[in-house]
This record gives structure tokens, sequence and C-alpha cells, in this order.
């Protein structure tokens, strides 16, 4: 996929950039088949009044004012109406990264300078880093203006689209928080610091896709589905035995690594 070009700005400097998507979707996806005959279920796309199907070049974008009456709009007109300031990505204010929410953030792309902008770049990257703080801005992508969050990193900056406060629902109702006693407290912090070890994510690895393959691979082949091995519940403990035994399994973890 060909990356985004943008122009990061705050107050006079304006830092022309490359956005590259930063995840990829590796999962397996099936397609929908008939089961009589195990052909594909195609769906078509047709005109409500005559009948007729339509190609892609055959369909504009309309807004419904009134019932059944539509105003036709072009994506040229609507990129017309952008302004450069709306194109690029103004930075609003400066706030420190554990100010925001993680359910605020969606999209996240990798930020590389273009030709000239290295410098001015390098120097906004350095200087959120060094104040530990990430830029809140927003540019208009497609038809919406959009919230971004420019990250700084050691190798450079990512830069994450952000929902608005409207778009994110109400969290449930606050729990009853029950009394915990100080020796449980400090039971949970032992168990916490006995799995404390760098997040290294090259480490992690999706199990249920990779048995989802071999399934796929075993149907191909023809041979027997086999189901898992169903687990054994073990005997109901208290809260002090469960974090104990918890703590003991993750010290013979770190040993036996």
């Amino acid at each position: 996929m060909a990356a985004r070009k943008s122009v990061i700005t705050f107050g006079m400097v304006a830092i022309p950039i490359a956005m590259h998507t930063a995840t990829r979707d590796n999962d397996i996806h099936f397609n929908q088949l008939h089961d009589e005959d195990k052909s594909r279920v195609r769906y078509k796309k047709t005109c409500a009044h005559c009948g007729k199907e339509l190609a892609a070049a055959d369909i504009v974008k309309g807004f419904e004012y009134e019932k059944d009456r539509y105003v036709v709009i072009s994506d040229e007109e609507i990129e017309k109406i952008k302004t450069e300031k709306e194109k690029a990505i103004q930075i609003l204010h400066f706030a420190r990264l554990d100010q925001i929410s993680p359910v605020y953030y969606d999209k996240t792309y990798q930020a590389v300078p273009e030709t000239g902008g290295e410098k001015a770049f390098e120097l906004l990257r350095a200087a959120l880093m060094a104040e530990q703080k990430i830029a809140v801005g927003k540019t208009v992508l497609g038809t919406r203006d959009t919230l971004m969050a420019i990250i700084p990193r050691e190798d450079g900056m990512l830069i994450s689209t952000m929902f608005y406060a409207a778009e994110i629902r109400e969290l449930p109702k606050q729990y009853i928080r029950p009394e915990i006693s100080e020796q449980e407290l400090n039971m949970a912090k032992i168990l916490i610091n006995s799995m404390d070890t760098p997040f290294a994510p090259e480490k992690y690895r999706d199990e249920y896709q990779e048995k989802l393959r071999q399934l796929i691979e075993t149907k191909i082949s023809g041979q027997e589905i086999v189901a898992a091995v169903p687990e054994t519940k073990g005997k109901v403990i208290d809260l002090m035995e469960a974090l104990k035994a918890s703590v003991e399994l993750a010290k013979h973890g770190k040993e036996t690594a």
C-alpha cells in the first residue's frame, strides 16, 4: 500500500512526512460458499429503480436531504473544499502519554520524514522524548476531522488516529470494591514482580491461527479432525492459596528458562 503523504505543522515549522501503515492483517479469511455445490456466493449491486446491475464506474455518492431526494457529491468536490491547513496535521497542544487512555487510540502509522524535513522531524522527536510528551493534532482524512497523537520513539515517531470523546461509549457502572488484606496485596505484588520481564513482541504469536491453519491442512489432506483434549479442572482453592501457587509456578518457569 502506498504511503500517505502529509505535513506536520506547529507554529511556523512545517515537516513533510510519509505515513506508512504500521500493522497488517494476518488473519485467515473464509469465503462464503453455496452448501449444495460449494460455489462462491457473489453479491451484485443493482439499481433499486430499474434493477440493472451496476459496475463501480456507474456508482456515485449521494446525500439524502429529503425522502428519496439526493444531492450528488463527487470525490473531486470533497477534496476541493479542503484548505492546505486542513490537509496538514496541525499540532494543537502537547500532553503526557499517561494522560491519554488507550481507549482513544485507533489506527497506527509509522511516520518518516520526506526530503528536506529530516532535521525538523528529528528535532521534534528528540524534544518530545526529552520532555516525555506526545503531540495531539488533527487533520482532515476523507470527509472528517481526525484527531491524531504523534508519539516519539527511540527510532522514530508513530502517529495514531484517535476517537473523539463522543465516540467512546460510557463505561459500565463501577463495581463494588471488596476489601483486600495487606497480606493479599503483598502476595499479588510478589506475583507481579516474579512475572516482570521486558516486553519482547517477537515472542508472542497467534497460536489459535496456527491451529486453524493446521485444521485446514488436515481437511485438505482428507484426514479426520481430532477434537481438542478437554482441560482438567483443578480443585477450588482460596485466593491466597492461588496467589502462592502462582508465585511458585512463575519462579519455576524462570528457573527453567
